[in-house]
């Protein structure tokens, strides 16, 4: 399936309030972000009537299955009497659609890996809007012109067929085991930002870092070298066929496809224990939005605490300090398992390196 210093200091701290946070933190509500004379164009908000009166939100790279959004979207739909369609797609190929449609635009919103965030914006093709609970989300998860803002974090985990594979793999020095062998799916990394990030959490456990993800690189150059690697899409079908005995996903959709498929108790979801990364997914506004008022009323409610609890409900863990629900809470995986979870320090190195990683996969991984 298809996100500076500064930062760094901020992200340490904020880290562990948001894995505490999600699971047993206190709900706050606001109606307006804090307002001054520059950033009272960005707060200007949506009226139910205008949103009606678009009648549609067009989504790319937002599908059901990712994070809940079924339900969010049908609640945005009851809410303001409109109808929504998504085309799945990756984070590449939802600002190349921003782009190339930029005459006769379509879509309204994407969903976007952190990095893609920075892209975006400098390549004009995205609105900013400071939404309701802007106040709320961290700095390092927010462009700070409001041009992209991240909504909830995602770590790459395994995601372990246990009918195919005798022993369970919890590190990712145990993937080079050679029973292993066309077992191990890392979907596109030439465009998805989850694919990318299992680069770099390869690159964590092996001494890297988003400075140098060679090591990363080498690790599944290694993995191809001796045959453990396939090519088989990381859908949720796929994994369900057995076609992947062993996926490399982000935790929340690990988690998804494990409610949506495993009724026998065959799979089983692990967060690599010598290290991984965890990192944002963004929301952003198509510069070009035809419905941009649906837009901005969708950030609204996506940032709400009722938004915030949806994306909890699909496993992904949320961006803003909410009171998650018990019940919910009891499906998501425990503090402990994060303890290997690093966060990138420099985004702006990162947002570099991400451009370097697809020609890095052609020649060390797709030319053998």
């Amino acid at each position: 399936m298809f996100k500076n210093s500064k930062r760094a200091i901020i992200l340490s701290l904020i880290v562990t309030s948001i894995f505490t946070s999600t699971l047993a933190g206190c709900g706050t509500k606001r109606d307006a972000v804090k307002t001054n004379s520059n950033d009272a164009q960005l707060q200007v908000r949506p009226t139910k009537e205008a949103v009606k009166k678009e009648g549609k939100l067009i989504s790319y790279g937002m599908p059901d299955t990712w994070a809940n959004y079924s339900e969010i979207f049908k609640d945005v739909e009851n809410q303001y009497g409109i109808i929504h369609q998504d085309t799945d797609m990756t984070s590449v190929e939802e600002l190349s659609k921003f782009k190339a449609e930029k005459d006769k635009p379509v879509g309204d919103i994407g969903d976007v890996g952190i990095t893609f965030g920075d892209i975006a914006k400098s390549q004009n093709i995205v609105q900013p809007y400071k939404n309701k609970y802007w106040n709320d989300v961290p700095d390092w998860a927010k462009d700070k012109d409001g041009y992209w803002t991240g909504a909830y974090t995602g770590t790459i985990a395994f995601f372990v067929n246990k009918k195919l594979v005798k022993d369970v793999p919890h590190s990712f020095k145990e993937l080079l085991n050679p029973e292993y062998k066309k077992c191990i799916s890392v979907g596109d990394v030439m465009k998805a930002a989850e694919s990318q990030n299992a680069v770099l959490a390869a690159a964590y456990a092996n001494g890297g870092d988003e400075k140098n993800i060679q090591p990363g690189i080498d690790f599944f150059k290694k993995l191809n070298a001796m045959g453990n690697l396939n090519n088989v899409d990381e859908k949720v079908s796929n994994f369900q066929k057995g076609e992947i005995p062993i996926g490399i996903v982000w935790d929340f959709n690990a988690l998804n496809y494990k409610k949506q498929i495993d009724q026998a108790g065959d799979y089983e979801v692990v967060i690599p224990t010598d290290a991984t990364v965890m990192s944002a997914y963004v929301s952003i506004i198509n510069k070009y939005a035809p419905h941009p008022n649906a837009a901005k009323a969708f950030q609204d409610y996506l940032f709400s605490d009722q938004g915030q609890i949806n994306l909890a409900k699909g496993f992904a863990r949320p961006i803003r300090k909410v009171n998650i629900p018990k019940d919910i809470k009891k499906q998501m995986m425990p503090d402990s398992d994060y303890k290997s979870a690093k966060t990138i320090k420099d985004y702006a190195v990162w947002n570099k390196t991400c451009k370097e990683i697809p020609d890095l996969w052609k020649q060390n991984i797709l030319a053998q």
